[in-house]
């Protein structure tokens, strides 16, 4: 097997095919020598390499012979010697995984310096302070990476002696100052590294090579493959590349360009320019770099092969490019070429104009913008050049970024609100009690629960940013205070929270607001064209109906009822009718709910005229709608005109040891049949009393946690009886659907004789998890995380479908369910109808349509449309 692949004089080994084995810099510049762009010759070890280098300590057997005869040809093709002592060929060690990752493995450059061929640089070159300028670089950069001495400690000594020579820049330095400053880096090596510093090039090869396999497992590479979902088994290839020096002096220089503007997307040469400096300078923020426009005025040949080489390798990539180049004395080398690096909004604009210009096709547009990514461009997001350490770090629940004062309490919240002020509730968890502070709050923040807890499902259905399960979060209330890492924030002060990060920011950062535009609905409109399946959204109320419509919904999936109970009046009706000791209290409080819903529902009809609105009947247990603090208590005591006692007692009984699995859901309505019937009579009023204003209305029903034919069949009955109750009274009708949400195993197993009653399916996958994995979403969070790290789950549950168990449990209960009735609609409405991965799996289902809230209504539609594409790609 070959472990190394030459590039240099026009011609290389490998090619970009190559990426997996050669990384993505190795095929890159293997791919530019072909084109007969200038690149400086070298040669590329092979990730093949690195994974024997990771397990064994070594490399395989025969890479020695093949570096030794690359380091020839290479000495051939520049005339100098790697050791040399006269003009001595230098050499950058650098990484490059097949994926890219920028910055986070190790660089080291000027490789081949010692105390003898520094000697001959500087006569070679006519410029001692440039030699010695390279050679404390490269000390600099070799005990670090190599050796292991903290880089902190050289920066220390090079503070030291600028300023002792009285320099405001480090290429101020005289080279006597750099002579003394090399003295001083070798002494600090002999002191903390356990190795002495090698003085062949030779061993310094070796080592730099070893050291940059290594540094695939650093802590910041580990940490960006968790974060990017990389896997931990590609390895980095190591590229050896002879030295072009941007040091040389004035008509010298590095610098970084993209093709197009990074930010914004716009069709211009963006970047960075240093004259007189290697490219760690640019990297390390050392000096201010000028725009890549000002380097038209120091070298403008440089500058203009530069735009030329740019256009060239945007158009034969087809992609925006992220260069890394230098001039030497005048002259032009590329370094690198990949893919550029953008934000959400620049990948929307380059990848639509990319296919109005001719250059890709309008579905290599569709495929070149990620799904999850849209929410960048549709919430505001914390500022990148703003500069903060996090206060704690938690899971980023619902994307956006806000900044308010911290507050404790539900009432606070809206009391604050209500004066005007920006408010973020901090709580442990939050509950149905929580909700008017939740609509107060600007964000939301918690220490306890996962993505699919009641803060994460609340917040994403109001576009609210959200971060929930903040370990290191204590909240005090007593002290009125919140710390983490030994930092307090008080109540009253400002954080900002960062729903897309999980990061809490103490103080108020700036942010950036969302901006669309043309590009946007352009892509979006590219992407509806090319898929199959529906996109519904989760509202409850008309603001977020019409918010979703705006974002491209084709009707509601999931109307959960019970959030219209929360605001103080209606809950006390809700409580009251909990609290009534027979049916005929139970009905008066029914009453008092009954033209409530109705509003509701006619103001969600009116809303998505023309299009379904599934309407789930209630589901939670009911004593998630009781008051857990003494205050609630005693307030619903005296609203009531009962006892304390009485609503304690109350609250005992309805405890459930396990509330999940209880009586909620259908099994409410079977037990309180009079709660069925009022929320159908609120629906089919509604949908009458906005017909007869010209409204197109569509309603379906939706029976919740059914896992027997015979409680959907008992439910059913209620709902048909109360339509054509009113039906009759009105002297009117409207069509409408009952079905039920699929989200118990039982329910799965037997879709046969369910879909007899049934006329269609909506999987509540949030239960259908919990349900089949035997997991609380709400408990998980203490060692799902471990789960997902060491690779049980791929993804957590709860956030992307588990398609080898939940997944066939859904396969079956589609092929079974169709089998009984074929025209089955069939959706999902769970928190995964807005995840790619899980979208992508309906769409293999064939179902009709998913659902999920109303700011992820694009991202599912611009999924549905990869999903369509890669099964046109991939034809069974």
């Amino acid at each position: 097997m070959q472990y190394v692949y030459y590039f240099g004089r026009g011609r290389a080994d490998g090619s970009r095919e190559m990426k997996t084995l050669l990384g993505g810099k190795g095929a890159n510049l293997a791919e530019m020598t072909n084109l007969g762009v200038p690149v400086p010759p070298g040669f590329t070890l092979t990730t093949e390499a690195c994974r024997h280098h990771l397990i064994s300590d070594e490399l395989p057997e025969g890479t020695e012979e093949e570096v030794t005869e690359a380091l020839a040809r290479l000495e051939k093709a520049t005339g100098k010697q790697f050791g040399g002592a006269a003009d001595p060929l230098l050499v950058s060690v650098r990484s490059g995984a097949s994926i890219s990752m920028p910055g986070m493995m190790d660089t080291i450059l000027n490789l081949g310096l010692n105390d003898r061929s520094v000697e001959g640089l500087a006569r070679a070159s006519g410029d001692e302070r440039f030699a010695w300028d390279s050679y404390r670089r490269f000390l600099q950069m070799y005990g670090d990476v190599v050796l292991g001495v903290d880089h902190h400690r050289f920066e220390s000594i090079l503070t030291e002696v600028r300023e002792t020579a009285g320099a405001e820049t480090d290429d101020a330095i005289p080279a006597d100052g750099l002579r003394g400053l090399v003295e001083r880096y070798k002494a600090l090596i002999a002191e903390a590294s356990d190795e002495p510093f090698p003085d062949t090039a030779e061993d310094q090869l070796w080592g730099a090579i070893g050291a940059v396999f290594r540094s695939w497992r650093n802590d910041r590479a580990v940490a960006y493959r968790k974060t990017y979902g990389i896997p931990h088994d590609l390895g980095t290839a190591v590229n050896v590349q002879t030295m072009v020096y941007g040091n040389r002096g004035p008509g010298s220089g590095t610098g970084v360009a993209f093709t197009r503007n990074a930010a914004d997307g716009e069709r211009k040469l963006f970047g960075e320019f240093l004259v007189n400096a290697q490219g760690e300078d640019v990297v390390a923020g050392i000096r201010d770099p000028l725009s890549i426009e000002e380097m038209a005025n120091h070298m403008p040949e440089a500058f203009e092969q530069l735009i030329e080489t740019a256009n060239r390798l945007e158009a034969h990539y087809r992609e925006m490019q992220d260069l890394e180049f230098t001039v030497e004395d005048g002259e032009l080398f590329l370094l690198q070429t990949r893919t550029g690096k953008r934000t959400a909004r620049a990948a929307v604009r380059i990848a639509v104009e990319m296919a109005e210009e001719g250059l890709i096709s309008r579905e290599e547009a569709v495929r070149r913008v990620e799904p999850e990514r849209l929410e960048q461009v549709l919430h505001p997001m914390v500022d990148p050049a703003a500069e903060y350490t996090p206060l704690a770090i938690g899971n980023p629940a619902s994307p956006g970024a806000a900044s308010g004062v911290v507050v404790f309490t539900a009432r606070e919240a809206v009391e604050r609100g209500e004066q005007g002020d920006a408010v973020v509730l901090v709580r442990n968890e939050t509950s149905p009690d929580d909700f008017a502070g939740m609509v107060a709050a600007v964000a939301i923040v918690t220490a306890r629960g996962g993505k699919s807890s009641h803060a994460a499902v609340v917040a994403r259905g109001m576009g609210k940013c959200c971060v929930v399960g903040t370990k290191a979060l204590e909240i005090d209330e007593e002290r009125r205070e919140i710390r983490a890492n030994g930092r307090v924030v008080p109540g009253g002060e400002w954080i900002t929270v960062d729903g897309a990060s999980g990061e809490i920011i103490p103080g108020r950062i700036a942010t950036v607001q969302p901006e669309p535009g043309e590009h946007f609905e352009r892509l979006m409109g590219w992407a509806d064209e090319m898929r199959r399946l529906r996109i519904r959204t989760n509202a409850d109320n008309p603001e977020d109906a019409a918010a979703a419509r705006e974002f491209g919904a084709e009707g509601i999936g999931l109307c959960r009822t019970e959030h219209m109970f929360f605001g103080e009046e209606r809950v006390d009706a809700v409580r009251e009718m909990i609290l009534s000791a027979d049916s005929e209290g139970r009905q008066r409080a029914l009453d008092r709910l009954l033209p409530m819903q109705r509003a509701d529902f006619e103001g969600i009809f009116r809303a998505m005229d023309g299009l379904p609105v599934t309407i789930r009947l209630l589901d939670p247990p009911l004593h998630e709608f009781l008051p857990t603090e003494p205050e609630e208590v005693e307030r619903l005591a005296r609203v009531l005109e009962r006892p304390i006692e009485d609503i304690e007692l109350t609250l005992e009984r309805l405890t459930e040891a396990n509330p999940m699995l209880g009586h909620r859901g259908c099994r409410l309505g079977y037990s309180h049949p009079e709660i069925t019937h009022m929320q159908a009579r609120a629906i089919f009023e509604a949908a009458l009393d906005a017909k007869a204003d010209g409204v197109d209305v569509r309603p379906e029903v939706m029976v919740p946690l059914v896992g027997h034919v015979e409680e959907l069949r008992q439910q059913r009955a209620i709902v048909d009886r109360t339509a054509r109750e009113v039906f009759a009274d009105r002297e009117d009708r409207v069509d409408y659907l009952v079905g039920t949400m699929i989200e118990l195993p039982r329910a799965c197993l037997t879709s046969g004789p369910i879909a007899g009653e049934a006329e269609f399916f909506s999987f509540g996958t949030n239960d259908l998890t919990q349900t089949t994995l035997g997991l609380s979403r709400d408990d998980a969070g203490s060692f799902l995380p471990l789960y997902v790290e060491s690779g049980v789950y791929a993804k957590d549950p709860f956030q992307s479908l588990d398609t080898v168990g939940v997944g066939r449990l859904m396969r079956a209960a589609v092929k079974e369910g169709r089998g009984e009735r074929p025209d089955l609609k069939i959706g999902i409405c769970g928190e995964h109808g807005g995840d790619p991965d899980s979208i992508r799996f309906c769409h293999g289902l064939g179902m009709d349509y998913v659902s999920c809230s109303p700011f992820r209504v694009p991202v599912a539609r611009l999924a549905a449309a990869h999903a369509m594409l890669e099964e046109a790609d991939n034809p069974v």
